[in-house]
């Protein structure tokens, strides 16, 4: 009789990947300074900023918005085609999955809840008397941070770095990526397609024909 085989580990990225969306210019839409932010998003995403540095300047814009805004961005998110099947083949085969983003904690936290993720990661953005100072509050989720979670993760379920899968679309997912071992772009920039183990386009359980996904 044969062994079932082991279960892998899948850690995605947010912003681009499992929604449409990025959360920042969602934000950035209610403060005025969306052309700003889409472009500084633009210019990280191709790996021509430094990620915390452009973050830092895009959260700037964002200073004075009133916490209630997060309900507004939170109903504004479009779940990316194919995410929720995905998620249901994944919970079918007792795979585990993490969310690790460059996005904001504010909006992931109660999407994961939504979509029943349990594990996910993303920055915090500070708060005063009820309204976005315009600074991220502790550590930013850049790369480095992004690939340590991924193995952090692994190492807890007991699932062998060889075994994990990480999918992300743009310069701030390349260290997860190359940590994984089989990294995904969806719906990449030029950068990470030619670093990625393979690129997948418009849904997101197109990765399913991959081989990780068949064995």
């Amino acid at each position: 009789m044969s062994q079932p085989t082991p279960p892998r580990l899948v850690v995605m990225d947010v912003d681009s990947t499992l929604i449409t969306q990025e959360v920042v210019e969602l934000l950035a839409d209610h403060a005025g300074s969306r052309a700003e932010v889409a472009e500084i998003t633009d210019r990280a995403m191709r790996g021509e900023l430094d990620f915390t540095a452009s973050l830092r300047a895009r959260v700037a814009t964002l200073a004075g918005l009133p916490v209630s805004v997060f309900a507004e961005v939170l109903d504004e998110v479009v779940v990316t085609p194919g995410a929720v099947e995905l998620l249901a083949e994944l919970d079918r085969r007792g795979w585990p999955v993490a969310l690790v983003s460059g996005g904001f904690e504010e909006v992931v936290a109660p999407l994961a809840r939504r979509l029943g993720i349990t594990r996910f990661l993303a920055n915090r953005l500070e708060v005063e008397h009820g309204a976005l100072t315009g600074r991220v509050a502790g550590e930013v989720v850049d790369r480095a941070v992004k690939a340590r979670t991924l193995r952090e993760h692994a190492a807890a379920l007991g699932v062998p770095l060889d075994r994990t899968v990480a999918i992300g679309d743009g310069a701030n997912d390349l260290d997860m990526l190359a940590a994984a071992g089989y990294g995904i772009a969806f719906n990449a920039k030029p950068v990470v397609r030619a670093q990625a183990d393979a690129a997948v386009d418009d849904r997101l359980d197109a990765v399913l024909t991959l081989p990780p996904f068949a064995t």
